[in-house]
């Protein structure tokens, strides 16, 4: 393994290796490019968007023992920005003393939705009601014998991202064409809100919270269409987000950031719903919103350098830019002049060449100092903006 002096990491020898290319490592690597970090990255798809950024690029697939393995051969510190990676390659580098961010331990639990829920239950932490099943067929079995009632939500226990691998079950037909595997119901929860904290939390311990958000979601997509920043909710709610989001957090015993997805019920409870180790969806606003963007504090916490001021300098709203129904082949952002005439408006492209509907292409950014006005130059923004093919 490489090995540099600690803490000596800017325009030195020191290497940082991270486990996927796409998007949420590009937006990391212009922090470590604006800190003069070594990078080592690895995707599958030689068209990955941390290609054009990155000191170094392997071409491997995450989820094989010998290609995580040989990638934390070469670098000093390990992290990641999809949590679909081989564990068991981490745990032996992990073993062998390699610093691997967020732990294999909280990864683990991650990973898998079903031990994910296990661990809020035996944690105490507030979760939807949910049953777990090794196998679809058992699902049928246990709604013919009264066990479960319609509506429920049906999730994979394993690879779900993007709204893939959740679907709203409504009737028994709805489970056709649904992956045989692990899984989990949940029942549906009948909620006021979707809320996110993100909890950045250091090698050493420190930690720190990000303002709760609140996310409006495509109704067929299940994919955030709007992250609203700060969410407009009573103080009081606000906090009790954050702190168990903060409870979460401290159960994982994670490094570096966990993405606290949660439910805001009818009567103000607070509900976990999932979480992500990672840099977020949830977070992205804070590019240009915050005084220290999600990105930059997943450096520093992975790092053990100080953590940076989560306060909002300005309200804030990310638009996702998903690939338009009807369109797959190479892309084209339509009016893209005519959003950069509005005011506050930052656009950030990913660089995936191809297009196919609702695939994650981009977001948009939209910072005001009212946020009724900023929310309605997002809405603007997504009614003008479209990702088609040619």
């Amino acid at each position: 393994m490489a090995m540099a002096n600690p803490k000596n990491y800017f325009s030195s020898n020191f290497k940082l290796g991270i486990l996927g290319g796409g998007q949420l490592g590009k937006m990391l690597l212009y922090e470590t490019r604006k800190f003069d970090i070594h990078t080592i990255v690895m995707d599958a798809s030689e068209d990955a968007p941390c290609k054009i950024a990155c000191n170094e690029f392997v071409l491997g697939d995450l989820m094989d023992f010998d290609a995580v393995y040989n990638l934390g051969q070469k670098v000093d510190v390990l992290t990641i920005e999809i949590e679909n990676v081989n564990v068991d390659a981490l745990e032996k580098l992990e073993r062998e003393g390699m610093k691997i961010y967020p732990p294999t331990k909280a990864l683990r639990i991650i990973q898998n939705k079903a031990k994910q829920k296990l661990f809020y239950v035996d944690k105490g932490i507030p979760t939807a009601d949910f049953q777990r099943f090794a196998y679809k067929s058992e699902i049928e079995d246990s709604i013919s014998n009264g066990g479960m009632k319609f509506p429920f939500v049906w999730k994979a226990a394993r690879f779900g991202y993007d709204g893939q691998g959740v679907n709203v079950v409504r009737k028994l037909e709805d489970l056709n064409g649904l992956p045989e595997g692990e899984c989990i119901t949940e029942e549906l929860v009948d909620f006021k809100n979707e809320l996110s904290v993100i909890v950045a939390r250091s090698v050493s311990g420190e930690v720190k919270c990000y303002p709760v958000v609140e996310m409006e979601f495509h109704p067929e997509a299940n994919q955030v269409e709007y992250v609203i920043c700060p969410a407009r909710i009573d103080t009081k709610v606000a906090q009790k987000a954050q702190e168990t989001a903060l409870r979460a957090s401290d159960a994982l015993q994670h490094v570096g950031l966990l993405a606290v997805e949660l439910f805001q019920t009818q009567d103000d409870r607070i509900l976990v719903n999932e979480v992500a180790p990672r840099p977020h969806n949830s977070g992205h606003y804070s590019i240009e919103a915050s005084y220290t963007n999600q990105f930059e504090q997943h450096i520093r916490a992975i790092l053990d350098l100080p953590l940076g001021d989560t306060r909002s300098k300005v309200a804030g709203i990310m638009v996702n830019l998903v690939g338009a129904e009807g369109h797959t082949g190479d892309v084209v952002y339509e009016n893209m002049e005519e959003i950069l005439r509005l005011g506050g408006v930052t656009p950030h492209i990913y660089g995936k060449k191809q297009t196919r509907p609702f695939r994650k292409m981009g977001h948009v950014t939209i910072v005001n100092e009212a946020i009724t006005e900023a929310r309605r130059i997002a809405q603007q923004v997504k009614e003008t903006i479209k990702v088609i093919s040619k």
